[in-house]
């Protein structure tokens, strides 16, 4: 079994937060476009209720009735709009401070792989002597 490193297990999770990111961006976008809808919906029926047309006239209740249920809808989008936003920056802030982690893992773990670089120019320095000594005598 071939063991990961800190930073590549980050990285794994930053992949993966950066998806639910994405998802939380699209959950916004369309909730946003359903609320163009909805107020393109609400335009028309404020313009039906205006309309001097007689055949207008004769459906201005049920003109009322559809403008209230649009704007509890809108009321409803707008509720959602705002959680999305929220849980979108919730979700990049925690994809940030991923990606902040996997630096910082990346930063130590090239610390260590240097410092055994130069721990092993030092023991083969050590080692060489030694072993030209053993074979003089």
């Amino acid at each position: 079994m071939v063991e990961k490193s800190r930073s590549q297990k980050l990285k794994r999770l930053l992949s993966v937060q950066r998806h639910i990111e994405r998802m939380a961006e699209n959950d916004l976008a369309e909730t946003s476009r359903q609320r163009v809808e909805v107020n393109v919906a609400m335009d028309d029926v404020i313009l039906a209720l205006g309309s001097m047309d007689p055949v207008h006239h004769a459906f201005s209740q049920n003109y009322a009735d559809r403008f209230g249920r649009l704007s509890i809808k809108d009321q409803q989008l707008t509720g959602m709009q705002q959680i999305h936003e929220m849980r979108l920056a919730r979700e990049r802030a925690k994809g940030d401070r991923f990606e902040e982690g996997m630096k910082e893992a990346l930063e130590a773990e090239r610390r260590e792989a240097d410092d055994n670089a130069v721990y092993d120019v030092i023991d083969q320095q050590f080692a060489t002597p030694a072993s030209s000594k053993l074979q003089k005598p």
